[in-house]
C-alpha cells in the first residue's frame, strides 16, 4: 500500500494544479456518477468529520475531512484530509494520501471555478467573511481569475481581520479591513469561508449586496450550518455543486423549496447558462464532492510521477 504524507503532498500542489483538478472534477459530474457526502461526528460530538466518496471511470476512492477545533492546544490545525484510493481490481487500499494542505487549495479553486465562470469579467473587489485557514487560500485563487486589485476583510474578530490584512499587504496585495454592510456595498465577487450556524445571524443581509456581485458561499458544508442569508436565494441565480446534497448540507438547505440549484458542472460544460446579465446576482453554494478530492489526488500523483 502507497502512503504518501502530508509533506509530500503540500510540497508539489498549487494553484494551478488544484484549478484542472477542479475543472476535470466538475465536468465529470455532468455524465458520470456523483456521491453525497456524509457528515458525521467522532465520541465528542464536538469534533466533525465528513466521507466523500468517488468513482471515475478508472479510479474510486474517498476523502475523509476532519475537524477537531481542540487541536490547536496539541499544536496541530483544526481540520485534516485523508484521501483514500482503492485498487479497482480487489477492492483494497492501494493509496493512503495526507492532503490538509491540498484540501485547502482544492476547496479554494472550486470557489476559483465558480468566480471564473459566473463573475462580471471585470470584477475587481473581493470581499472575504472570515480569517481562518482556508481564507487567504480563497483570496488567492479568486485573484488567479479575476483582475481583483483590493480586498476587503470582515471578521467577527478584528484583531485576527487586521493580521490576515497584513499578512495579504506583505504578499503585495492591497487589503484592508471592513464592516460587513461596508464590503457587501462594494464587492464585485463576496465570498465566505465561515463556521457560521443557523442559530448565528447571517454574516450578511440579502439587501446589502448589489446588483450585479457573485457571492460564494464556502464554509456551509454539514447541516445546521449557514453563512447566508436565506432572502438572498430569492434574488440570485444560485448554482451549487449537487444539488441533493446543497439541499441537505449546503446553504440551500434554507433556501424557500421553489429555488432552482443549478450544478456548475452543467455551466462549465455549456449545457446550462450561467450569468445572464451585469446585474444579475449569483450564489454558489459549495458543500463540496468526491470527485474533487479523486481528481486532486490523481493530479498530485501525476506530479511526483507516480501511477497506481
Amino acid at each position: 500500500m502507497l502512503h504518501i504524507t502530508e509533506e509530500e503532498t503540500a510540497a508539489v500542489v498549487d494553484e494551478d494544479l488544484a484549478l484542472q483538478a477542479a475543472r476535470e472534477a466538475f465536468a465529470a459530474t455532468v455524465d458520470g456518477a456523483v456521491f453525497p457526502s456524509l457528515a458525521v461526528h467522532g465520541s465528542d460530538p464536538r469534533n466533525r468529520f465528513t466521507l466523500k466518496p468517488s468513482a471515475s471511470a478508472t479510479h474510486a476512492g474517498v476523502k475523509i475531512g476532519s475537524y477537531w477545533p481542540g487541536n490547536p492546544e496539541q499544536g496541530l490545525p483544526r481540520h485534516h484530509s485523508t484521501l483514500l484510493l482503492l485498487d479497482q481490481t480487489i477492492g483494497r487500499i492501494a493509496a493512503v494520501l495526507e492532503v490538509g494542505e491540498a484540501n485547502a487549495y482544492r476547496t479554494a479553486a472550486a470557489d476559483a471555478l465558480a468566480v471564473d465562470l459566473l463573475a462580471r469579467p471585470g470584477a475587481s473587489t473581493l470581499a472575504v467573511f472570515g480569517t481562518g485557514h482556508q481564507a487567504a487560500y480563497e483570496v488567492r485563487a479568486v485573484s488567479r481569475v479575476r483582475p481583483i486589485d483590493e480586498v476587503l476583510i470582515v471578521g467577527r474578530d478584528k484583531d485576527r481581520a487586521a493580521r490576515m490584512a497584513a499578512d495579504l499587504a506583505a504578499e503585495g496585495r492591497t487589503a484592508t479591513v471592513a464592516g460587513a454592510e461596508e464590503a457587501c456595498a462594494r464587492a464585485d465577487v463576496i465570498v465566505t469561508a465561515t463556521n457560521a450556524r443557523a442559530d448565528d445571524p447571517p454574516l450578511f443581509r440579502a439587501r446589502w449586496v448589489r446588483p450585479g456581485t457573485h457571492v460564494s458561499s464556502m464554509g456551509a458544508d454539514a447541516p445546521g450550518k449557514r453563512e447566508l442569508d436565506p432572502g438572498l436565494f430569492s434574488v440570485a441565480h444560485v448554482f451549487c455543486d449537487l444539488p441533493e446534497q446543497a439541499r441537505r448540507m449546503g446553504d440551500s438547505q434554507h433556501a424557500p423549496e421553489e429555488t432552482v440549484l443549478t450544478p456548475l458542472g452543467e455551466v462549465l460544460t455549456g449545457r446550462a447558462t450561467g450569468r445572464g446579465d451585469d446585474a444579475d446576482i449569483t450564489v454558489f453554494d459549495s458543500s463540496g464532492i468526491g470527485l474533487q478530492d479523486l481528481y486532486l489526488g490523481l493530479a498530485l500523483l501525476k506530479r511526483m510521477d507516480i501511477t497506481l
